[in-house]
């Protein structure tokens, strides 16, 4: 069996995970990673989930929300158990988990960090998130999404 492309994709396959995969062309010149993904596969962009790293009290944490939104940085704190948070630089971000920004995936980070994923994920039967590389995308179910990242459903995500 030939390796998996990403380490998202050997975590979900280690644990037996059901998963769909979703290449889409990346346009290298893209910033807005989360806007390409709805463009190239036709999504709702509350279904498609975007990886963010935050530090919470000085402490890198993972927020996963719909494009289609924004991290409430205040609600992602109190998830965490924690009093104040700020977006982690991105050298930091892709530091701790092993991907390049824009192609950052909730799953098989290289450290695992407290996960909060946005509650509104629980609405749809499965949801889609990078799958560790620009111009692929992972569709699964949410609470697969929860086991995988040993994370917890929150509101923490706000403009929805």
């Amino acid at each position: 069996m030939a390796a998996a492309p990403t380490p998202a994709i050997a975590a979900l396959v280690r644990a037996g995970v059901p998963h769909t995969l979703h290449p889409y062309h990346h346009d290298p010149r893209s910033t807005a990673f989360g806007d390409e993904v709805v463009a190239a596969l036709s999504l709702d962009p509350f279904r498609v989930f975007k990886t963010l790293v935050a530090q919470v009290d000085q402490v890198l944490v993972v927020g996963v929300v719909p494009v289609g939104a924004q991290l409430d940085l205040k609600a992602l704190a109190a998830a965490a158990g924690g009093k104040k948070a700020a977006m982690a630089a991105v050298a930091a971000a892709e530091r701790s988990s092993g991907y390049v920004a824009g192609g950052i995936s909730p799953i098989g980070q290289r450290k695992r960090l407290t996960t909060v994923i946005d509650a509104s994920a629980e609405t749809f039967p499965t949801v889609f998130v990078s799958a560790g590389k620009r111009g692929l995308q992972v569709e699964l179910a949410p609470a697969d999404l929860r086991a995988v990242t040993d994370g917890r459903f929150a509101r923490i995500a706000t403009g929805e």
